[in-house]
């Protein structure tokens, strides 16, 4: 039985890694994880599955940093694995180094209790995310950075989109057909259908519907 009282055998539990250079930490924390029904911790030699990686340490370093890229590179899923970063020293000039490794959310080791910490991991484990407020004001600012000096000059935004195919997706949302859309922009209309296609093929969109809701709900158009 879990903590709210029902029964999770038979269920898909979320397989859990569990990484923490100081031996005692990590088997405290597999401890706590693995007395929990709606998780799985996965052995150390068989990390392949594993969905969400949590990390234990006093600091956050090159070590960890290394440990979730292997971790995330050997994954057997379409999607690699997300990671919650349990630490009281997380410095500011690591937290893009950390996004590219999958941090998810970052908790303070300090006083931390099971259930927020396992109730942390279900929510990352759904694609939710939790970091403090100073580190989402900074990674704002670090996007508008990058948005400003290496997107913007390249015609490209945080979406991924370029400026050429956020017009088309534009005009194709206003009810506008490939015949129109080369008519407005000055492209031919084989230029226009092969941007819906770079932009369908590269986020694996189903058709030209698909493509402009993607751009909608992205904040492109």
């Amino acid at each position: 039985m879990n903590r709210g009282g029902k029964s999770t055998r038979g269920l898909d539990r979320v397989r859990v890694a569990v990484h923490a250079p100081d031996l005692l930490a990590g088997l405290g924390t597999t401890s706590i994880l693995g007395a929990d029904e709606r998780l799985k911790v996965l052995s150390e030699t068989d990390l392949g599955p594993a969905e969400v990686i949590v990390t234990v340490g006093d600091s956050i370093g090159d070590g960890v940093f290394t440990f979730l890229r292997q971790v995330r590179a050997a994954s057997t899923l379409k999607a690699p694995p997300r990671c919650v970063i349990v630490t009281d020293h997380f410095p500011v000039q690591v937290l893009m180094t950390a996004i590219e490794c999958g941090m998810a959310a970052l908790l303070p080791r300090r006083d931390l209790d099971s259930e927020h910490l396992v109730r942390t991991i279900l929510a990352v484990s759904q694609g939710a995310g939790a970091l403090p407020p100073r580190l989402q004001g900074s990674l704002l600012s670090q996007l508008e950075r990058i948005q400003e000096d290496l997107l913007a000059p390249n015609g490209l935004a945080l979406s991924g989109l370029s400026d050429r195919e956020r017009e088309v997706l534009r005009l194709l949302a206003d009810g506008h057909g490939t015949e129109e859309i080369a008519a407005k922009l000055a492209y031919s209309e084989s230029t226009v259908k092969n941007v819906l296609h770079r932009v369908m093929t590269r986020y694996g969109l189903h058709n030209r519907t698909h493509a402009v809701a993607y751009a909608l709900r992205t904040g492109s158009i």
